[in-house]
């Protein structure tokens, strides 16, 4: 399962090589953020169909979210937009109390 964030080559070498090993993967990447969001713009998350992830989108507050919803991308085919923050009704839920909002762009590419 995940680990500490990689920088952002890393995860996309890190999709290369699962996509190479046959695994059907999604790429999360942050595509807006406002506020205090930890993760910047252009910060990736890679998900395998199984659960399996590296990278980050939020340093640890949405990431059991973005993969759940990233499992169903792969499952379904269809790209999704994800947004978190303070205002939302799941901020607490999903735990992005650090007082930013972020949207996450989620996709099948392999």
């Amino acid at each position: 399962m995940g680990n500490e964030a990689l920088p952002d080559l890393d995860v996309l070498k890190t999709a290369e090589l699962w996509a190479a090993e046959g695994r059907s993967i999604a790429l999360a990447t942050v595509v807006e953020t406002w506020g205090s969001a930890p993760r910047p713009t252009g910060s990736h998350l890679v998900i395998d169909a199984d659960g399996n992830f590296e990278g980050s989108v939020s340093g640890g507050c949405v990431e059991g979210a973005v993969v759940t919803e990233a499992v169903d991308v792969i499952e379904a085919g269809h790209p999704r937009v994800l947004e978190f923050g303070v205002a939302d009704e799941t901020a607490w839920r999903v735990g992005l109390s650090c007082g930013g909002r972020i949207r996450v762009y989620v996709e099948k590419v392999a």
